[in-house]
This record gives C-alpha cells, sequence and structure tokens, in this order.
C-alpha cells in the first residue's frame, strides 16, 4: 500500500531540524527500500524547510502511521501537523527512476484537496515533468480526497496547472527538492 506524508514544520523549528537532521536520515534509511520519493518543502527563499514529504509504499495503514509518528522529528515536537493518506503511484516509478533524471530545476508539491466527483486519476498529457503523482485517498483505498504531485516546472503557476483548478476546494503550492543524505 502506498502512502503520502506531508510534515509540516511549526515556525521557529529550523534550528531543532538541523539538529536532528541526521537522526532524521537515519530513520528513513530504514525505509529506502519503501521509498518512492522524498524532500523537503521550502519557503519561498529556496532555502528554509517548512516541512518534508515523503512517499513509501508499506505493508498497511498501521505500518504508515508508525513511520509517520515515530519520526524523530515528529517525536521531538517539530512539526504542527501530518498529512497521511492513502496513495496510488500513477506514474509507477520512484524519484530516483525519473525520465532524464536529476537536473537542476525549480521543483514544487502540489497539493490538491478534493471536493465532490474524483478528477485527475491518471497520469496529464504533457508529463514529462512529473516526478511523483497520484491520488489521496481515504482510508478504504477508494475514496478520492484530492491529487498530490511533485513536479519540475518553470514556476509555481505552471505547476498548479498540473491540476483541474476548478475541481478542488483548495490547492496548494509549495517549493519541494530532492531528499536524503548528499
Amino acid at each position: 500500500m502506498e502512502f503520502f506524508c506531508y510534515h509540516r514544520d511549526r515556525p521557529g523549528s529550523t534550528a531543532l531540524r538541523r539538529e536532528l537532521l541526521e537522526e532524521h536520515w537515519s530513520y528513513m534509511d530504514r525505509f529506502a527500500a519503501e521509498m518512492i520519493a522524498r524532500g523537503p518543502t521550502l519557503a519561498d527563499d529556496g532555502d528554509t524547510p517548512t516541512g518534508s514529504v515523503h512517499i513509501v509504499d508499506l505493508p498497511d495503514p498501521a505500518a504508515a502511521r508508525g513511520f509517520a509518528f515515530d519520526e524523530p522529528c515528529y517525536q521531538a515536537g517539530m512539526y504542527r501537523d501530518v498529512l497521511l493518506r492513502r496513495w496510488r503511484n500513477v506514474l509507477g516509478r520512484t524519484m530516483w527512476e525519473l525520465p532524464g533524471g536529476l537536473v537542476d530545476a525549480n521543483r514544487f508539491l502540489v497539493l490538491g484537496l478534493g471536493q465532490g466527483q474524483a478528477v485527475d486519476l491518471s497520469v496529464p498529457p504533457d508529463s514529462d515533468e512529473l516526478i511523483a503523482y497520484g491520488p489521496l485517498l481515504g482510508d478504504d483505498g477508494i475514496t478520492w480526497l484530492g491529487t498530490a504531485a511533485l513536479i519540475q516546472a518553470p514556476d509555481s503557476d505552471a505547476a498548479r496547472a498540473v491540476l483541474t483548478a476548478e475541481r478542488y476546494a483548495d490547492i496548494e503550492v509549495h517549493n519541494w527538492d530532492f531528499g536524503g543524505r548528499p
């Protein structure tokens, strides 16, 4: 089962994040084989972390909750909230299998919070810039709650355009970068 996990940092937690970075990486290293994508969201300055995205393939919802809430930064109180949802990997690959490889580009997390009938369930046309893409699902793995995408794009407006805007209650766009050990 695939899960989308977004830990959002508490304001003023940058020093704690730096202090716990090695613990965080060591914890995530335990899930390397299950990882589909990972990386920090960043403030508009492109440098200050604002959260952490992890998309993982785990056996069940209990394992996903353990993954999200046993994480050292969560345990230390660094995060203000956690979004944990079932997810479906529409691209069928990891971020490390990105066609063309890792290039220096603007990258974004696009979160569309659903309303009504499901939309954007298949790979959009012109999807060469997609790093990860798929629906956010309820615990039953069927109920559509929205869509999450990691994308390379010229700017946040171009990233937002990957979703059918009028079909969502809200769309968030965050600067994002590849994560893991340098």
